[in-house]
């Protein structure tokens, strides 16, 4: 079943130690500093990295008016299910929520981000509409919640922001 938590507003994920170099440059990076073969999608090569990564993007979730049997339906290939509610090579992964207006200038939708790829000769992978993006670094500062999700609890805890 789909977590309530994400259904609405803007969502990235991590796993917990990234989330803690995430909070040592103070902000979530395009290019954080972590090898190609601990990222996800980099297996293939440079052709089938995540397609926001080739814009400079960072990867986020907006599953508002998500219904995962539709979007299932409609997008079988989709891969949504190896991160929600926990990437499967992870024991925990780490749900951050973004403030949706102090983004917004950077933001780039679903909808918007599928037309971008679809004008692109080399695509790289996307999730199809609940994918979106955020060009350049997302700063703390528009952090509205942290929550830990832990895969044997099977549970969403919100977890106090370390004073920086």
């Amino acid at each position: 079943m789909f977590p309530e938590i994400l259904r609405e507003g803007i969502w990235h994920t991590t796993s917990v130690e990234r989330f803690e170099g995430i909070l040592a440059a103070g902000s979530i990076l395009p290019e954080p500093p972590i090898p190609d073969r601990d990222r996800w999608g980099t297996a293939f090569g440079p052709s089938h990295y995540p397609f926001v990564r080739s814009i400079g993007a960072v990867s986020v979730f907006d599953f508002s008016g998500f219904d995962e049997t539709t979007y299932e339906e409609k997008y079988p290939n989709s891969m949504w299910r190896i991160f929600v509610p926990c990437f499967s090579k992870w024991d925990e992964s780490i749900w951050i929520e973004l403030d949706r207006s102090a983004i917004r200038d950077k933001f780039i939708d679903g909808k918007a981000l599928i037309e971008r790829w679809k004008q692109k000769e080399l695509r790289g992978n996307i999730m199809p509409i609940i994918e979106a993006a955020h060009v350049g670094p997302i700063p703390i500062s528009v952090f509205r919640r942290v929550c830990r999700y832990n895969k044997h609890d099977q549970e969403f805890r919100q977890i106090q922001m370390p004073c920086i």
